[in-house]
Formats: structure tokens, sequence, C-alpha cells
């Protein structure tokens, strides 16, 4: 178990998942306050790693491809402070955050993580209904259907046709991008039907951001939205594939969930292959020895 807490908040990983719990002091960021507690699967995870600085270092979790949808909708856009997978860390609590990430990096290197993208959603994204104001107008989503209300700074010809509903079964895609400089940002939702696209200001798809603080809460909306569209590296199913009835009862062979002898194998082959990359000498003795720790301690739980 690893674990460390700072006013940003608290990160604990037990070997299958990084548990990550905002701070609660009011510097905390927006967007952090409103997804509340995370729990990122390892599976989700391609790495993990601590930069020191010169007053205060910051831990990062690097997600694989596709396997979050707040990822996947802010493009590693997202503020530092409203980033989830990051965390400040103070100067004396350096040796703790290192420990963390030698935690991590043995885990996925036992559990032969893939550092490439994922073909599914490991994470749920922001749960719905969900609601959020910046820009020029309200933007809610209740898994279904979006729903955009204008304000006083929307301008007149896209504030006229009135509120705008979208289900999700007509949209195609949907792109949030941060204010930068001089430069306004936007939420766009694109659909199907349209058969052009204006600049965000007068689109009736699209949420002009002018680059204030609650800004990023609209990529809450984006990413809970992504997490109900097709995925991006989904493999695509055969045209004439026909779903086989299901007739047959289901057989356990032992490594569902709960483990098994199969399970009890794999763990014993991390073992073999854990001592040959010491005797290569790809790993120390340190490294070998924490790792081969590690094996046995989930050897115990199964």
């Amino acid at each position: 178990m690893a674990e460390i807490t700072q006013r940003d908040g608290a990160w604990t990983f037990d070997g299958e998942s990084v548990r990550i719990v905002p701070g609660r002091d009011k510097s905390v960021h927006l967007v952090r306050q409103a997804l509340g507690e995370l729990t990122v699967p390892l599976e989700a995870l391609a790495g993990a790693a601590y930069e020191p600085g010169r007053k205060s270092g910051r831990l990062r979790l690097r997600l694989r491809p596709g396997a979050d949808p707040l990822a996947q909708a802010t493009g590693g856009k997202l503020p530092d402070a409203a980033d989830p997978y990051q965390l400040s860390v103070e100067a004396d609590r350096t040796g703790v955050a290192e420990y963390l990430v030698d935690e991590v990096r043995q885990a996925l290197l036992l559990d032969q993580v893939p550092s490439g993208p994922s073909d599914r959603y490991l994470l749920p994204g922001p749960p719905v209904p969900l609601s959020a104001t910046a820009g020029d107008a309200t933007a809610s989503f209740d898994g279904e259907r979006i729903r955009l209300e204008w304000n006083w700074k929307t301008e007149e010809s896209k504030k006229s046709g009135g509120p705008r509903t979208i289900p999700l079964e007509d949209l195609t895609a949907v792109e949030w991008f941060p204010a930068a400089g001089l430069e306004n940002g936007y939420l766009r939702f694109t659909v199907a039907k349209a058969t052009a696209t204006a600049a965000p200001k007068y689109d009736p798809h699209a949420v002009v951001l002018y680059g204030f603080r609650k800004d990023p809460l609209m990529a809450l909306v984006a990413a809970a939205v992504t997490a109900r569209l097709p995925h991006p590296f989904a493999p695509p199913e055969p045209a004439d594939a026909t779903p086989a009835p299901d007739t047959a009862p289901a057989i356990r062979t032992g490594t569902e969930g709960d483990g098994g002898d199969a399970d009890h194998d794999a763990l014993l082959r991390r073992l073999r292959e854990l001592g040959d990359l010491h005797r290569s000498g790809v790993l120390t003795e340190e490294e070998f020895t924490t790792a081969k720790q590690a094996v046995l301690r989930r050897f115990s739980r199964h």
C-alpha cells in the first residue's frame, strides 16, 4: 500500500488501482471538486512519474489513450490545477511520492499492462445528470440529451432560436477547446444533420468560452457525452456477424474475478519471468526483491 496526502488531495495505491480523493481546501480547482473521488484501475495506466521542483514537485499519472473519457475529450488541454491526474507534492514528501511511483511501475510490470490504446473506456466518466454554466450558455446532459440554454452574453442571432436540445443519437462528435491568449475557446456538439458549421459565436450547437475560471467545467459535460459515444479505438464489428443463441450454460474456467488455478499459474509464470529478468541483468537485486514480494502478496490473496 502506498499513500500520499497533500493539500490538493490524497492518492492511495493498493496494487490494483489508484484512489484519488480531492482536497477540501478552497483553492482546490472546481473540476476536481465536481469530479469527487476517482478510482483508476491499473489496466487504465500507462505509467506514473514524479517531477521534482525547487519548492514543490508534481506527481503525474499517465493514462492509456482511450482509457478515460475525460482525457479523451480534453486531449491534455486541461490546466494543471484542474487535472485530476496531477498532484502537487511538498518538498518534504518527495520520498513518499517516489515510493508510490515505484509501486505503480512494479505493478504495471508484473501485470504486463500494455501502454498502447485501450479499445474501451476503463473509467466511467463524470456521472449524470450534469450541468455546467460558463461562457455564453448553460449546458446540461442527462445521459440521453444535451440542453443548451443561452444567457445575456449570447450572440442575438444564436439566442433567437431559443434553448437547444440535442438527442445523443444525433451526435457524431463533441469537441472541447480552452481559451488561449486572445482566442476564445468552445464546447461544440457536431450533429449529423447539420449541413454547415458556423463559428462558435453563431453556432447553436456550440458554447463560447471566454477563459474564465469555470470554463473547464464544460469539459466535464464533454467527457460525460464522450463516454456514451462510440469508442474511437473500438474494433469494427463484422458486417455479417450474427449473434449465436445463448443456449449453453456458462462454464467457469477459474479466471473469472475470484481467481482459481489459472490465477495461481499466472502468478507462478510471473515469478519465473522476474527471475529471468534478474538473471539477465534487466532488474537489479533491489528491484527483483520488491517485485517478487508484490507477486507473493498477490499470491497470498488468491
